[in-house]
């Protein structure tokens, strides 16, 4: 089956922005989300998260930061990518915390147009993994109203104590989302299993102590987890997503926060 095959519902389009084109995936109707994927790309696990969002009522956007659209997160060739010297590309900040990776400026252009296309309150977005963070450093952009941040890897820790408890926002954009939430009640919900090692307890426990009664925490028992590819639980909403318990409500919450807020009927 050709990749694209997994996205033969999805209308395929490009965004410019800056200095950075992106192909754009779109499904549905209603307000906007973005669903920013996961390394090692757009594989199937986060369309399918993404047809749920669809499903729901709200126009799903999913850009193509990295990877080949569509490709499984098992083949051989995705994991060349997550090997492949992403970690050096320019627009991610991957190993200091304190500032976001400079494709969120493209990420919030996009959510600008993603209102302007389809209406409602405001644009939701999650991100996964390496990109787990981006939705909370995209709050200084009016029309983001509903950021989810799964198991945000960044900073990437490797053992060292002062990534593993980094955040990839700078203080004026975890000032802004603390000042959002009390002009209007944005919460930045964050999600992540317990014995995951890409988020380990510090960084969520600088979440808390950062964003305050702006961020709900959802942290998952391991054993909670449909069985992954890695030999601990780490993508909720995806390949450890199991089609009942925590992880289902924790999916329902986070889909539920996104009518809430953007204005989905």
């Amino acid at each position: 089956m050709a990749y694209a095959d997994a996205l033969k519902d999805y209308a395929k389009s490009s965004f410019t922005h800056g200095k950075w084109t992106r192909d754009v995936y779109k499904r549905g109707s209603g307000p906007a989300v973005i669903v920013i994927h996961e390394m090692p790309g757009l594989h199937p696990g986060v369309i399918k998260f993404a047809d749920h969002v669809a499903a729901s009522g709200m126009t799903v956007y999913c850009p193509v930061l990295f990877g080949v659209a569509g490709r499984p997160a098992a083949h051989p060739g995705s994991v060349l990518t997550m090997l492949g010297g992403i970690c050096m590309r320019r627009e991610f900040s991957v190993w200091a915390g304190g500032k976001s990776s400079p494709i969120v400026e493209w990420l919030k252009a996009l959510a600008r147009q993603a209102h302007q296309d389809c209406g409602g309150k405001g644009v939701g977005a999650v991100g996964m993994c390496f990109t787990g963070g981006f939705a909370l450093a995209m709050v200084t952009e009016p029309a983001m109203v509903a950021p989810v941040l799964s198991q945000p890897s960044l900073p990437m820790a490797m053992g060292d104590p002062k990534r593993s408890a980094g955040l990839d926002a700078a203080p004026a954009e975890i000032a802004c989302a603390r000042q959002r939430h009390a002009e209007d009640g944005l919460k930045v919900i964050g999600l992540r299993f317990k014995g995951d090692p890409f988020v380990p307890d510090v960084r969520f426990e600088s979440y808390k102590r950062e964003l305050g009664d702006a961020f709900e925490a959802i942290e998952l028992e391991d054993a909670d987890a449909a069985p992954g590819p890695m030999a601990h639980p780490h993508s909720v909403l995806t390949l450890n997503l199991a089609e009942t318990g925590p992880t289902k409500d924790a999916e329902e919450r986070v889909i539920a926060y996104f009518r809430e807020r953007t204005g989905a009927v």
